[in-house]
């Protein structure tokens, strides 16, 4: 039975409730100019995206479990088209192309899903994910074209297939789905995508668009949820120097949703403008950078608390869902037709960066392999916060004492704003801007809901979440994480003396954590960092690792004449650039349950099992990292390749690379994941 959309009003307040009319009890999801709203209760979810078509099936459970414990509450994934139709009408749904399984997986884990259903992805995957096959049709992409959007209805209709019985109404977890990606045209495309949707059975609690760029025609109110983004760096800026464009931005509290600093390449300049009544919509993010990707001419290094500075700042602007892009990295699959499924500057879509041929690390909290970067620690008390608190959280306006126009690098003050409702606040204090020298603030004085906090010295790097009149709590300088039990859990801020002013009249000063056994006032337990990363996780073994041996048995051959592309950007090596790197012979242990661990020096490297190219890495001052559990039964060697690094070379490489000219393998170790 078709879902039943009513458009109300509540309080003067737009309010679209959508609801099945067969729907099980308490599945209604609705939705406002605040938040989602999900069985009565407002929620601030934490969306993770991971792409399911660059993860092998067997490790799915496993992977979507990971993330459940990171504190993802929401999954984002996208359907590459030429992931599952390389050859026109030849759809595959085996193995990880197997939505269905995918999809059934997260049901199981109690974690709703957004499908990203293009026809375009992007996703740095050959073409935007578009098929070579379609860019012989004569037809005009991503448009109202006949032609095209009669191809459009033969992809939806086989997604179909895979969601029967998976979608909300049906007690599934596909809640929503994207039309497109990153779209500047006329919103009538999006319109009639949505249209060949939902005429095929499409029947979903809300749909997505990107905010941005702005559309040159708005969809009508209602029909798409704008979603927005912010990355630290971009590997797609042509420039080859360090802190270019706009991304210093993200770090600043301001009340614009979107980003000037996204896809530059594909949409040139970007003004801070949004489509007219988006405002109107509940602030919501698909694309915060977990991490970022590196392209061959430009290698961005993302630190931690970059991540997390991004995170706290969209959360303190106003922001009532975090969707991180990428939340778990992947691997390019194995093509059908034996051409490479990564973007280049050669193909015919998205021809604007050479990525590289397997590997979508993306340096995002779970990276290619499953492993934890440390940001998935780092963010996990700012989840918890969100999934705890976010029902008092998500009415909460943004105001901005601190200018949100501060330039890069403005050291003058300090960056805060405030979320508040009646008598209730949050005080969100961000003291960090990426590759900047962001000095300790003294003498700050603090202030929500009219309750004044003693003043204090934020050190340089803080950055931080202080409750006002919530939890039984008048102010405190400590974060609040949890409240599980009865126990309120709160993490003491590193440099920031830890005081707790109780409603009781009861004030703490310079409290020390006392971990989860023993609370500092009543129900209140004062966590260190760690222990607030860590809380609700089981403890985790002892890192074992162990050196593996190797042998060169080629020296490097002359160095290839680095050409600049279609883009005009420096060209990755080509197949028979390869033939000149130099050669290592890897003897690998016999366990397989962990990581391979490998430290260069270079410009790029790959692995071979038994010839076949198995992974690949664009040097940038981290190990390569290869998953051994992968290999087919019966490898015992690999062989390593690594391009000698050029002096002068057209190419960024961040300041933890080595830029030493030639290459060297300085260490290969056998790491437990």
């Amino acid at each position: 039975m078709n879902l039943l959309a009513k458009l109300m009003v509540a309080g003067g307040v737009a309010l679209m409730a959508i609801t099945s009319a067969n729907a099980r009890e308490n599945q209604e999801v609705k939705w406002d100019s605040k938040s989602l709203i999900i069985n009565g209760r407002r929620v601030v979810p934490v969306m993770g995206e991971v792409h399911y078509s660059r993860i092998p099936a067997n490790e799915w459970e496993a992977e979507v479990k990971k993330m459940k414990e990171g504190g993802v509450t929401l999954i984002a994934t996208y359907v590459f088209w030429n992931h599952v139709e390389e050859q026109e009408g030849r759809f595959r749904w085996d193995g990880q192309r197997d939505l269905r399984r995918f999809l059934e997986i997260c049901k199981e884990q109690d974690l709703p899903v957004i499908l990203r259903i293009g026809p375009f992805c992007h996703g740095e995957v050959r073409n935007g994910g578009i098929p070579d096959w379609m860019f012989s049709k004569g037809c005009k992409l991503r448009s109202q074209d006949k032609v095209f959007l009669s191809y459009a209805d033969k992809l939806y209709r086989q997604i179909y297939s895979q969601i029967i019985g998976l979608q909300w109404k049906d007690g599934g977890p596909l809640i929503a789905c994207q039309f497109d990606n990153e779209y500047r045209g006329s919103g009538d495309y999006l319109m009639a995508l949505k249209k060949i949707a939902l005429q095929i059975g499409f029947d979903l609690p809300f749909y997505t668009r990107t905010g941005w760029p702005e559309l040159s025609k708005p969809v009508p109110f209602g029909e798409m949820l704008p979603l927005y983004g912010d990355y630290a760096d971009g590997f797609w800026d042509k420039e080859v120097k360090e802190t270019v464009g706009n991304y210093y931005k993200a770090f600043n509290f301001k009340g614009f949703r979107s980003s000037t600093a996204i896809g530059t390449d594909l949409l040139g300049k970007q003004e801070e403008k949004i489509n007219k009544g988006d405002e109107d919509y509940p602030y919501f993010t698909c694309e915060l950078g977990g991490g970022m990707a590196t392209a061959y001419h430009r290698r961005p290094y993302i630190y931690t608390d970059d991540t997390y500075s991004m995170a706290l700042v969209k959360l303190g602007s106003g922001s009532n869902l975090l969707g991180y892009y990428m939340y778990h990295g992947g691997t390019n699959p194995e093509s059908t037709t034996g051409i490479t499924l990564n973007e280049t500057q050669r193909t015919l879509g998205t021809a604007n960066n050479d990525l590289p041929v397997k590997t979508y690390d993306f340096q995002c909290p779970l990276g290619e392999f499953g492993q934890a970067y440390p940001q998935y620690y780092r963010l996990r008390p700012l989840h918890l916060f969100m999934q705890d608190f976010g029902e008092l959280l998500a009415p909460m306006e943004a105001t901005f004492p601190a200018p949100q126009d501060l330039k890069k690098g403005d050291d003058s003050q300090l960056r805060w704003a405030v979320r508040s409702k009646d008598s209730a606040g949050f005080i969100f204090v961000n003291n960090y801007e990426r590759l900047q020298s962001i000095s300790a603030k003294k003498n700050v004085q603090l202030s929500a809901c009219d309750v004044t906090l003693p003043r204090l010295t934020i050190p340089s790097g803080t950055m931080a979440v202080f409750p006002v009149n919530v939890a039984g709590i008048k102010y405190a300088t400590a974060q609040l994480v949890a409240k599980r039990d009865g126990r309120i859990y709160m993490m003491q801020v590193a440099g920031v003396p830890s005081i707790i002013s109780m409603q009781d009249g009861k004030t703490l000063k310079n409290v020390k954590p006392r971990g989860v056994v023993k609370p500092v006032y009543k129900n209140i337990y004062l966590l260190t960092q760690q222990e607030a990363e860590h809380l609700f996780l089981d403890p985790v073994g002892s890192q074992i690792s162990q050196s593996v041996t190797f042998t060169k048995t080629k020296e490097a051959g002359p160095l290839r004449q680095i050409v600049k592309g279609k883009a005009k950007v420096a060209e990755a090596p080509s197949e028979d650039d390869w033939q000149n790197a130099a050669v290592y012979t890897i003897r690998l242990p016999q366990a397989r349950e962990g990581l391979l661990s490998v430290s260069y020096r270079g410009d790029c490297a790959r692995l071979y099992a038994n010839g076949k190219l198995i992974a690949d890495n664009f040097y940038y001052g981290r190990p390569f990292l290869y998953g051994l559990w992968r290999l087919p039964d019966g490898v015992g060697e690999l062989e390593l390749r690594i391009l000698p690094l050029q002096p002068d070379a057209p190419v960024y490489l961040p300041r933890e690379a080595d830029k030493t000219a030639g290459e060297e393998l300085k260490n290969i170790e056998f790491v437990n994941r």
